[in-house]
Order: C-alpha cells, then sequence, then structure tokens
C-alpha cells in the first residue's frame, strides 16, 4: 500500500495547505505580483473622483487590503514554520555528523526559554575564556 493511501484525512489537508501556502508565499514575492498590487492601488486611487472620494470607495481599499493581509498572515506563517522546521532538521544533522560537536545542541529550539538563556550564558563563557586566552597569548609573545 502507497504511504499516500495511509495517511489520515487531517494529514493529507495539512500537506495540500502546505503545498498551497508555500506556492502563494513564492508567487506572492515575485516583482509582477508587487506590480500588480501597485496598479490595484493606482486604479482605485485614479478613480477617487469619479466616485467623490466617498466612504464606500475608501472602504473597498480598506476591506481589500484587510483581507488580504489577514490571509497573508496565516500563509506566510506557515511557509516561514516550515521552513524553520526544515532548518533545525538540517542543522540537527550537520551537529550530529561532527564528531566534536555537542550532541546537546541537537533539538534545542525545543527548550525553554530559561533554558536557552542558560545555555547561551555557557556559550558566552566559552567565548570569554577564549577571548582570555588569545589575549594572554599576544600578551606574552610581544
Amino acid at each position: 500500500m502507497k504511504a499516500a493511501a495511509k495517511r489520515r484525512p487531517h494529514h493529507v489537508l495539512r500537506d495540500a495547505f502546505g503545498r498551497f501556502a508555500a506556492s502563494v508565499a513564492t508567487h506572492a514575492g515575485r516583482p509582477a505580483v508587487f506590480l500588480l498590487a501597485v496598479a490595484v492601488i493606482l486604479a482605485w486611487a485614479m478613480t477617487g473622483p469619479y466616485f467623490g472620494y466617498s466612504d464606500t470607495w475608501q472602504l473597498i481599499i480598506n476591506t481589500g487590503t484587510t483581507v488580504v493581509t489577514f490571509l497573508m498572515v496565516f500563509l506566510i506563517q506557515n511557509t516561514q514554520n516550515r521552513d524553520a522546521r526544515a532548518i533545525h532538521l538540517k542543522l540537527d544533522e550537520i551537529i550530529r555528523s561532527i564528531r566534536p560537536a555537542e550532541n546537546k545542541m541537537i533539538d534545542i529550539e525545543k527548550l525553554s526559554d530559561e533554558e536557552l538563556d542558560e545555555l547561551a550564558k555557557h556559550y558566552e563563557h566559552i567565548r570569554l575564556a577564549k577571548e582570555e586566552r588569545n589575549r594572554r597569548r599576544t600578551d606574552s609573545a610581544a
């Protein structure tokens, strides 16, 4: 049986949404789409005198931009979440494959903020100690 046939319906929907979100995010970032958005705004602005700059005329652009922004937030967030997860998995693989690397760094994105702060302090101490050793070496060589 194929893997896709075994998938539960919510996985199929999630995967379809992920593909859709990635496609929309890719297309939305293209220069042609930006130029289309500028053209829509210019067309709207040029119709202002014809409609007497009415409340309805203003409501059209306000509603349109609000709806598009609202929907794009979710699509872009989905794409960023997927990208971040893929990057973390790639970094985890690099850490795992390098012998002197500390495997405790794998999956640190799942730590609490406090645990991340402690880890940052640990590496700050390592950095400062290394700088001190380098300074001593430079002072003794002079």
